[in-house]
């Protein structure tokens, strides 16, 4: 078969399938445009999730005639005037969006600059272009798709629903939104809820604002600030705490040099930056621009400008991952105001729905916890009103000297202690839970996840001084492990010997213990090493993961068999300074493991859980 040109239109069509995949992909290129048109204000409507119509009408430069009658032809752009591909500092540059959307739809835009009289129009419909003809605009851009791959019927059988396409055009407004706060966007149409972000001041106080109402008003009160900037590369803008975490890594947010982008590099700094305090199956929430020299790079990978390629990756990644842990431990023992949310809304009372007045006596308490209720019986009305003052007096428990067996151990009142942000310990529940008074509310700690990180935090601090304290065993433990584990835990001992735990081999899958951390000192010493040998499996031998990760995932597990364990009643004085040593320790907001060590309710979200307010 002899080889032949491809028809220019059919060049079009199958150029259109790298730009414009779905809808949300054009209305991301129209609106690109807009913005590198100077648009302080951008209107998006669609129809049938983009697929009937996308309309985007902004308040930018506008086009001359003779400009817009280019504009459609393929690569043809203002973007790049001096060809430089390594110095891009806009956000369009191939010049494919148009040409590409008017070769599988049908195309309108009306545009006018601020020194026209009057306007111009042109329609490219199914790659046939018309000529540029006068027409009526305000100063500014209108670009009208309709009928998105009518011409490419195929294309269409792969679009999801209305519904899930007018969702992906609003996350590709919420992410253009959060990379440009002092542009107004607007977003109406079918299965969407309509939204409106106004103009933001410059700045960081700007950006919060933007990112408050893109990301919810909770993120303002768990933002920290990020600013650091090194070897010329910024980076700025603010991530949640490592306890406002959402399920998935949707709510990360990067912007590099005004261009919104997912790029697995910076995604994997992110995990890099909180593997050592959140759940693995876990995301944080945060907002990042890094701003740099273009020349340091590479926008040009992929037609759909998400991904980027840094010149010296190793650099950036090491760099946004200290930057985030500098913020990270800079905000010490904070924890997520969302703790406390949780909170009274579990101790909220579940109103029971209303039932039939045959089918009152069956009622059930209408609380959550009704086992609070199980034999609970209403006394006799003789009864209630034979007792009088006194005897009743006499019938309620002295809360001020509870028994022995009481379930909760109450702590004497430390003067000025409840000025301290953790306050002063008052009553330890079950064993497990501190209570603590502060100046307008109370705090809940649990005492294993918080004293677990501070043993955590001190074995690093330990590690990195000069080396972890140890101490001898006045008889060495024999651990019997799998055969496999204890070959694995030995190849690995001259690394445990610099963590504090001193192994030898004791025949096969055995292992005696001679020396551990001093801070471990009377814990599980068999579970101890289970948990070491556990850590080394999930690591393996030889993995490409740094060094530090691997020690650091190894004293996490160590650390929690030098805790105080939930049960262990503790005494006033030991409640206090463990609160007075979180508040000296950064990351103690969360465990190891990233669940929260402690929730803050206020008085005031008390008095409303009670109708005081």
């Amino acid at each position: 078969m002899a080889v032949r040109r491809l028809d220019p239109v059919l060049v079009d069509r199958i150029a259109a399938g790298e730009v414009v995949e779905r809808p949300a992909a054009a209305v991301k290129e129209l609106v690109e445009n807009a913005i590198d048109a100077g648009a302080t204000s951008v209107e998006i409507a669609v129809e049938a999730g983009g697929r009937r119509l996308i309309r985007i009408v902004d308040d930018g430069a506008g086009m001359t005639p003779e400009d817009l009658e280019l504009a459609v032809e393929r690569h043809a752009t203002s973007k790049i005037p001096n060809g430089d591909l390594f110095a891009i500092d806009t956000l369009g540059f191939r010049g494919e969006a148009l040409p590409s959307i008017g070769a599988v739809a049908r195309l309108a835009i009306t545009t006018r600059t601020a020194d026209a009289e009057t306007g111009s129009a042109i329609v490219v419909e199914a790659g046939a272009k018309g000529p540029v003809r006068p027409a009526a605009a305000p100063r500014g851009t209108k670009v009208e798709v309709t009928d998105l791959f009518a011409a490419t019927p195929a294309r269409l059988k792969f679009l999801k629903s209305d519904r899930s396409e007018a969702q992906a055009v609003a996350e590709i407004v919420k992410r253009l939104a959060i990379a440009h706060p002092t542009v107004r966007f607007t977003l109406t149409g079918e299965h969407i809820t309509p939204f409106t972000y106004p103009p933001e001041p410059e700045g960081e106080h700007g950006f919060l604002r933007r990112l408050s109402r893109v990301l919810g008003s909770e993120f303002n009160d768990n933002a920290m600030a990020v600013s650091v900037e090194r070897e010329g590369v910024r980076l700025s803008g603010f991530a949640g705490l490592p306890t406002f975490h959402r399920g998935t890594s949707t709510q990360i947010h990067f912007v590099v040099n005004g261009r919104p982008v997912r790029d697995k590099l910076l995604l994997g700094a992110v995990r890099g930056a909180y593997a050592d305090v959140m759940a693995s199956d876990r995301h944080p929430v945060l907002a990042l621009m890094v701003d740099c020299d273009p020349r340091i790079v590479d926008v040009n990978v992929h037609p759909a400008k998400t991904e980027v390629r840094f010149r010296d990756p190793a650099f950036v990644r090491g760099f946004v991952v200290a930057a985030l842990r500098e913020a990270i431990t800079r905000f010490g023992f904070r924890s997520a105001s969302t703790g406390g949310a949780r909170t009274l809304e579990s101790l909220r009372p579940q109103v029971a729905p209303p039932l039939r007045p045959a089918s009152v006596a069956h009622r059930a308490p209408s609380f959550r916890h009704v086992q609070a209720f199980a034999g609970w019986q209403a006394p006799h009305e003789g009864a209630a009103r034979a007792v009088g003052l006194a005897e009743t007096q006499a019938l309620l428990p002295d809360l001020a000297a509870p028994s022995a067996d009481s379930r909760a151990a109450y702590a004497e009142p430390e003067t000025g202690a409840e000025q301290a942000p953790l306050g002063a310990a008052r009553a330890q529940i079950h064993g497990t839970y501190i209570v603590a008074q502060t100046g307008d509310g109370i705090v809940i700690v649990d005492q294993h996840a918080a004293h677990e990180r501070l043993v955590y935090e001190r074995l690093k601090r330990e590690r990195a001084a000069s080396g972890i304290a140890r101490q001898l065993l006045l008889i060495p433990e024999v651990v019997d492990l799998d055969p496999v584990d204890a070959d694995r835990v030995m190849a690995e001992a001259a690394t445990l010997e610099s963590l504090g735990l001193v192994l030898e081999s004791f025949g096969p899958g055995a292992l005696l213990v001679r020396e551990v951390p001093s801070a471990l000192a009377g814990g599980r010493i068999k579970a101890l090493v289970q948990d070491v040998a556990d850590a080394l499996a999930e690591w393996g031998q030889g993995a490409s993961a740094p060094l530090e990760e691997r020690l650091d995932a190894v004293l996490s597990r160590m650390s929690c068999h030098g805790s105080v364990r939930a049960g262990r009643r503790m005494r006033p004085e030991e409640m206090n300074a463990l609160l007075r040593e979180m508040e000296a320790t950064p990351l103690s907001g969360q465990c190891n493991h990233g669940r929260p060590t402690y929730v803050e309710l206020k008085l005031s979200d008390i008095e409303r859980l009670f109708g005081r307010r």
